[in-house]
């Protein structure tokens, strides 16, 4: 994927491990973290819509980290 379509926030700072978006092909959107882009997700807009509302609404507060 060309790197020029890759987006990343401007509150990430430099040295900070971030997550980039790009518009993938047809209605697909790719996540990758920037510490690893060789590796790349991909999902439909909606299906991130809804990840992103709930994780703002909370529903994930529960989940434990490593």
């Amino acid at each position: 994927m060309d790197p020029a379509s890759w987006r990343q926030s401007s509150y990430c700072q430099e040295s900070a491990s971030c997550v980039n978006v790009a518009a993938g092909e047809r209605d697909s959107i790719m996540l990758r973290e920037s510490e690893h882009p060789e590796v790349v997700l991909s999902t439909t807009r909606a299906r991130l819509r809804t990840f992103i509302c709930a994780a703002k609404a909370g529903r994930f507060d529960h989940v434990a980290g490593p």
